[in-house]
């Protein structure tokens, strides 16, 4: 049930953001879409909570699988404490950064800047308030109550359907629009503290104090807070970096490709999740043989992705010009370069979780670490003389660095031999995916993308010429679990 509710809210996302992105463009503009996405960018920047929650989920799930009743609310009671001394910190931190708006953003106008230091100060203020609720999310995994968190993400993303649908009816301006997404986030916070309240007995003791355990949670979390700080000097600094060097226009721009690429991540990364607890299984045994495993989930990875990246390779230049219009022709290329390392990166996930499993996440931080600098350093220099166009070829780049640094760590360290992976996953299949792609480039370039009609003619050209390749190449195992699969949803 967890599973279907997390398919739903990814349906939900992918759906709100196809129909509101385009309406919201028109009713705000192009350039406050631009200081919108800015703003958030710049808080998701600062926010986030040092590995904690995970920590949260680990140690919970120990304490209650114990029966440790008041070492769960100790627990709690010290990463609130926790929580807390950061909230402090970050508010001094957005305080800061306020103050010299002006300075970092220089290619922004007068009025855009004092736009963006309205909308700086609204989602910060959200982004201070909602810091301390996050473990919240850790409580009810570790209590299992999946289901109830997924309801209150769904129920969240609804909200903010209808909230946003109300505002841009009645004409409302990009301030109304920062607002609903704040009380709506708000609304789901207090959600999520009711269920745990109705359907957990958790309590917190906030007079429990003990420094070896706060030592040891701390250990726990280092190394993903510092994959975390890494992520996030890859997409979410990217706004950040237009700011400086170009305006609200590239950065609106940069948002659409973000966007996009943050669909195809999610439909297509959903698959993976499923076989962590296999890769677990494996691993029992110290030298556990995960390749089989890797190799075989890789390749339905390879068909989904590639279904997706050919497929707007294809279609993405009339798509845009049919869902934004033509100002935004500009992120083809841009959302090109964004989703061409998911081809390489997704069908490996089953590698990636092996790295986890395995306790390799220090080697795995060093990756990443050296993928945040690369990307900082190509990008302020990209930028510069390329636009929005450089900042996401250095995201290219970075993304590639990624991909081939997991790959050694996969074979020096886990001895996985990623040669016969990459032979059986993507050498024989390549070809013959791309063969749709490019027959339907040289059919379409006889007719002129005119209406949706067309571009549903050319999208269901494109799915039946992959469809049938796919096929072709596929094993007989890879045969039965897609006939499987149709079966049960009747196509």
């Amino acid at each position: 049930m967890g599973a279907i509710m997390s398919y739903i809210s990814i349906g939900i996302n992918i759906v709100t953001g196809l129909v509101f992105t385009p309406w919201m463009i028109h009713s705000i503009g192009k350039e406050n879409y631009g200081l919108f996405t800015l703003a958030l960018s710049v808080i998701s920047l600062f926010v986030f909570d040092f590995g904690l929650s995970s920590a949260v989920t680990r140690f919970l799930s120990i304490y209650l699988a114990d029966g440790k009743k008041d070492k769960v609310e100790q627990c709690l009671g010290l990463v609130l404490r926790m929580y807390l001394v950061i909230d402090i910190f970050l508010f001094l931190v957005l305080c800061s950064v306020y103050f010299f708006i002006p300075y970092i953003y220089k290619e922004l106008t007068l009025e855009e800047i004092e736009k963006f230091k309205v909308i700086y100060i609204m989602a910060a203020s959200f982004s201070i308030f909602s810091l301390p609720f996050i473990p919240v999310n850790g409580v009810l995994t570790a209590n299992e109550k999946f289901v109830q968190n997924k309801v209150c993400d769904i129920i969240h993303k609804i909200l903010v359907v209808l909230t946003m649908t109300i505002v841009l009816l009645y004409d409302g301006g990009l301030y109304t629009l920062v607002m609903v997404n704040i009380w709506s986030g708000m609304i789901a916070y207090l959600a999520k503290l009711w269920c745990i309240y109705r359907f957990t007995d958790t309590k917190v003791d906030l007079r429990y104090l003990n420094r070896l355990e706060i030592k040891e949670i701390l250990h726990f979390s280092g190394w993903i807070t510092i994959v975390s700080i890494c992520k996030r000097l890859i997409f979410t600094i990217a706004p950040t970096i237009l700011g400086v060097f170009c305006g609200s226009a590239s950065i609106a721009i940069f948002g659409i490709a973000n966007a996009i690429e943050g669909y195809v991540f999610y439909f297509a990364d959903a698959l993976s999740g499923l076989f962590l607890p296999r890769v677990s299984r494996v691993y029992i045994k110290e030298y556990g043989n995960v390749l089989p495993l890797m190799i075989k989930v890789g390749r339905m990875q390879f068909y989904i992705v590639s279904a997706i990246v050919f497929g707007f390779i294809t279609l993405g230049q009339d798509f845009l010009n049919l869902w934004l219009g033509e100002q935004f022709a500009d992120s083809y290329i841009c959302i090109i370069l964004l989703i061409l390392p998911c081809v390489f990166q997704l069908p490996q996930e089953v590698g990636s979780h092996a790295i986890v499993v395995q306790n390799k996440v220090k080697e795995q931080a060093k990756v990443f670490i050296v993928m945040g600098v690369l990307n900082i350093v190509l990008g302020i220099i990209l930028t510069s003389f390329f636009d929005v166009l450089g900042m996401c070829l250095s995201i290219f780049i970075s993304s590639f660095v990624r991909t081939i640094g997991l790959d050694i760590i996969m074979y020096r360290s886990l001895k996985i031999d990623v040669f016969k992976f990459f032979k059986y996953t993507f050498v024989k299949q390549t070809v013959p995916l791309i063969l749709p792609m490019i027959i339907s480039i040289y059919i379409n370039t006889f007719f002129e993308c005119s209406g949706w009609l067309l571009f549903a003619a050319e999208s269901l050209l494109y799915c039946i010429l992959f469809s049938v390749c796919s096929f072709v190449v596929m094993n007989e195992d890879e045969k039965r679990i897609t006939s499987n699969f149709l079966s049960k949803v009747k196509i």
